[in-house]
């Protein structure tokens, strides 16, 4: 990967919708490479996917919360059920498993308070091997990225 298509990944992260020709211009090319370059990027893995990015307050997902999760048990076959059994669960959008004071950090969308602790005791309290849950809530976003610093 060479500083142009770092360049055209830093653009299609940005916005998803921009153009062949569009790319061209802001780079001082044709368009007949960066077609090419952006459908090696596609093949090759370094593009994953298009997608449109949607404000949450707008469909009133007024909560963000990173919650802390510790399992009682570590054997590779718990962890592995835990990371299928979490997936089920439209409300986490990332989950992560880390090193440290805990094992699972997830970061969840809510409407309120009240769904969050619907949430907590009939979702993720009914998942097994949970040993402790610690939760977080953001008050002010104060930086988030949509795209990778390339």
């Amino acid at each position: 990967m060479d500083a142009t298509d770092k360049a055209i990944l830093l653009l299609l992260q940005k916005n998803g919708k921009i153009t062949i020709k569009e790319i061209a211009e802001r780079l001082n090319l044709t368009t007949t490479p960066i077609f090419e370059r952006v459908k090696k990027l596609e093949r090759e893995g370094f593009i994953t996917s298009y997608k449109a990015m949607v404000d949450r307050k707008k469909v009133n997902l007024q909560l963000i919360i990173f919650c802390n999760v510790t399992l009682n048990l570590h054997q590779t076959d718990f962890l592995k059920k835990f990371e299928k059994d979490i997936q089920q669960f439209p409300e986490v959008v990332e989950c992560y498993h880390v090193a440290g004071m805990f094992d699972y950090l997830i970061k969840i969308y809510a409407k309120n308070m009240e769904e969050y602790q619907q949430f907590l005791s009939n979702k993720l309290a009914s998942l097994e091997n949970i040993s402790k849950v610690q939760s977080s809530f953001v008050m002010t976003e104060v930086k988030t990225l949509s795209h990778l610093p390339l």
